[in-house]
């Protein structure tokens, strides 16, 4: 049997299996990807420029807040664990979000949260004012003794 061909952009394009176990968690990356205050972590599970897509799972520590934001893109979120907190919801495993060019969130994840994020277009990079966001008051309050302790 021979190999596949390369897609004709270069990209590898063929089925990928992939043990999260397998795809380390990385600080650096993240605000280098995301460019969002320290003590974010993701894990990029593909990327294809040809399409300007990235797949990723993102994990925010307890009582983080992701400022108010725009991209150059689109995103999908699905919750996987933990909780979001958005647009008046409190969000939890399997509950879902959507975001492109126009400003949304904050988003407060007071107890932390894992995500899967799909990111289209032209960056996965937010775009917010650092003023605003240091002014946020936090709306929602932690379940879990570690978001309580965050939260001090």
């Amino acid at each position: 049997m021979s190999a596949r061909p390369a897609a004709a952009d270069g990209y590898d394009h063929t089925f990928k299996a992939i043990h999260d176990r397998d795809v380390p968690w990385t600080e650096g990356l993240a605000t280098e990807l995301l460019t969002l205050p320290p003590g974010v972590q993701v894990k990029v599970l593909a990327h294809d420029p040809a399409m300007k897509r990235v797949d990723m799972k993102v994990k925010f520590p307890p009582g983080y807040v992701e400022p108010e934001h725009s991209h150059k893109s689109w995103h999908s979120i699905v919750v996987l664990a933990g909780r979001m907190c958005v647009a008046g919801k409190d969000l939890r495993p399997g509950d879902y979000v959507f975001g492109w060019d126009e400003p949304h969130g904050p988003y407060e994840y007071p107890d932390g949260c894992e995500v899967f994020v799909v990111f289209m277009g032209e960056g996965t990079q937010h775009v917010w004012d650092e003023r605003k966001h240091a002014a946020h008051a936090r709306e929602w309050a932690p379940e879990t003794a570690a978001g309580r302790a965050a939260a001090k």
